[in-house]
């Protein structure tokens, strides 16, 4: 499919007007009104001829963008409104079959119409990181995409073990995937512009490091280290052990100094913590 016209700053609020929409805010609704960026993001994504789950696609700014190149898009939207106007949108802007809707919480869905292998999206800043790890977990086709989230999302996921953002979410989709921080966005793109900057995290998937119950094991480690993430860890995980020095002898075990902190750990440290606990 050749280069289509994307939607302008004028067509959004029209199609707002015409939908009787005011974005909110519990739904993270802050539309991209700049197709500049939409398109460097497809580029970014290397979509072309792929498979692609898009969530939240709002009014279709970066929905038409992908679609120019993209095999398929399944795009994802909760809210009901914005699904069922954006099939004509798509028609009016001359893209054809290729486009599929669906009217579901992304939080939510277990299922998709196509394995897509691709994955972007312009995500929520509420739900950014409990949507990705979902769609991590949940679909395996997907080998890489870019997420746009707040900037302050975005620098925890692609942190490294012992910067200040590193934290459970940066441990967390390292399970799956390898995670960089491609490029901040400036708010003007959005409408209506939202009170922080946004950033793009590009990420590409390696095999899960184990099955779904070490996963689970890993993550609890994970969370309690980070919920007491100023204590040592003898004492972060001394409740999970039974005592501090249990905590201890276990992290011995495992080839981790009990007087570290979660923040120093990557996730084959956990991962080793779990294996041997």
């Amino acid at each position: 499919m050749g280069e289509i016209k994307l939607l302008s700053p004028s067509e959004i609020r029209s199609l707002a007007t015409e939908l009787d929409l005011t974005p909110t805010k519990s739904l993270g609704q802050n539309f991209v009104i700049d197709a500049n960026v939409c398109r460097k993001i497809v580029r970014l994504a290397d979509v072309a001829g792929s498979d692609v789950v898009e969530i939240g696609p709002g009014l279709g700014s970066l929905t038409l963008a992908l679609s120019e190149v993209a095999r398929s898009v399944g795009a994802m939207e909760i809210d009901s409104r914005l699904a069922a106007r954006l099939p004509k949108t798509a028609i009016e802007h001359g893209i054809d079959s290729s486009l599929t809707v669906i009217n579901t919480d992304a939080l939510a869905v277990t299922e998709l119409p196509t394995e897509p292998s691709k994955l972007v999206a312009n995500l929520p800043y509420n739900i950014s990181v409990p949507v990705l790890l979902h769609f991590l977990a949940s679909f395996p086709s997907i080998e890489s995409g870019v997420v746009m989230v707040q900037r302050e999302v975005a620098e925890r996921l692609a942190a490294q073990p012992g910067s200040k953002a590193y934290g459970a979410p940066s441990v967390k989709a390292n399970w799956w995937c390898d995670l960089q921080l491609a490029e901040t966005v400036s708010r003007s793109i959005f409408w209506p512009v939202p009170n922080v900057d946004s950033a793009l995290v590009s990420f590409k998937r390696h095999d899960p490091l184990g099955d779904e119950e070490l996963r689970a094991r890993t993550f609890d480690l994970v969370d309690r280290a980070f919920q007491q993430r100023r204590k040592m860890l003898r004492s972060a995980l001394a409740q999970r052990f039974g005592s501090s020095s249990a905590a201890a002898a276990a992290l011995v075990a495992a080839g981790i100094d009990p007087t570290t902190r979660g923040e120093s750990l990557s996730i084959r440290d956990f991962l080793r913590l779990a294996q041997s606990s």
